[in-house]
């Protein structure tokens, strides 16, 4: 046997033409009227349309928000002792903050509430005041 003599098994199914009437009526699913009841219907481009609208301006760049968890001095001083390390791994064990889809999220530590221990900070970042009340409490930024 060669394959030019090889013949299938089922019969093929006849193609099915849209918006010709056949079992589905008339219109076929397609609606009586209006743009997407035509044939060669050219739908309007929605995701470039909005696109367009963007300005396009000199130095303009599309830049994601810093999205920082914020947290304050008063709730570092209730849930730390003297001398521990704080970075963003040990907030979430703490449950001070949260993780975002499995990620440890970047965290501003505010100056609210007052700090009398000394505590080290790693991998932080801070707020003016902040920064001014951990050097006062002799605590370390690294």
């Amino acid at each position: 046997m060669q394959i030019h003599q090889l013949q299938p098994t089922k019969k093929r199914k006849p193609e099915k033409r849209l918006g010709r009437g056949r079992k589905r009526g008339t219109y076929c699913g397609r609606g009586v009227k209006g743009q997407k009841s035509r044939a060669g219907r050219k739908m309007k481009p929605i995701i470039r349309d909005i696109l367009k609208r963007y300005p396009k301006k000199r130095g303009y760049r599309f830049s994601a928000s810093k999205n920082y968890e914020v947290l304050n001095l008063r709730d570092v001083e209730r849930k730390f002792n003297e001398g521990e390390k704080i970075s963003p791994k040990v907030l979430v064990e703490k449950k001070l903050i949260r993780a975002r889809g499995g990620k440890i999220p970047t965290v501003k530590i505010l100056g609210k509430g007052e700090l009398t221990k000394s505590l080290v900070f790693e991998n932080l970042t801070f707020s003016k005041s902040a920064k001014e009340k951990i050097e006062k409490a002799k605590g370390k930024i690294l």
